[in-house]
């Protein structure tokens, strides 16, 4: 869905985001969620901007959202370890910024968020995806692997927060995916 869409449900958004952020290695709270929602107000009306959101039932579930990262993204000034400068090169349309994929607790392991991740990526006009994950979320890490993410490097992506690792993957070129 488009960013209008996922604003009409950003109550039920935040509390994906709250149970599934809550527990550790995020240990996240009511500040955290206000935090990452006033971000989503303004990423919503990005140009390029996708959400995909699971329900069971009536119940979201889970959800996946992003944009293309713009030419004067900040998001590689924030990495700790040096990086060959063609990697840091943006366009407005080279690399797909992941800024969340959370599902409830309750209804992990049961592939939602790799076909979250499937729907959102697919048909993007995006060379790569980008994201930002915390190390010891060994789940997430393990789902991003298997996805085929490499890790590039390590960042403080907003002041006061913890050390996330920066991952990449490489999406097939358009006429591949044809």
């Amino acid at each position: 869905m488009e960013g209008g869409q996922a604003v009409e449900l950003e109550g039920r958004l935040k509390e994906v985001f709250a149970e599934a952020f809550a527990e550790p290695p995020y240990g996240e709270g009511p500040g955290d969620v206000e935090r990452a929602f006033r971000r989503f107000r303004s990423q919503t009306r990005r140009r390029g901007f996708r959400a995909v959101i699971a329900f069971d039932g009536d119940t979201v579930v889970g959800m996946a959202y992003g944009y293309p990262l713009s030419a004067n993204t900040g998001w590689w000034d924030t990495l700790l370890d040096p990086v060959p400068e063609d990697l840091r090169q943006e366009d407005g349309r080279r690399t797909f910024g992941l800024f969340e994929l959370a599902v409830r607790p309750r209804w992990r392991r049961q592939g939602i968020a790799t076909r979250m991740h499937r729907v959102l990526v697919d048909g993007i006009d995006s060379a790569r995806v980008m994201l930002n994950t915390r190390p010891e979320a060994a789940a997430a890490q393990a789902s991003y692997r298997a996805w085929g993410y490499r890790r590039v490097g390590s960042a403080i992506p907003w002041e006061g927060a913890a050390r996330h690792d920066v991952m990449v993957l490489d999406l097939p070129r358009p006429a591949a995916r044809a």
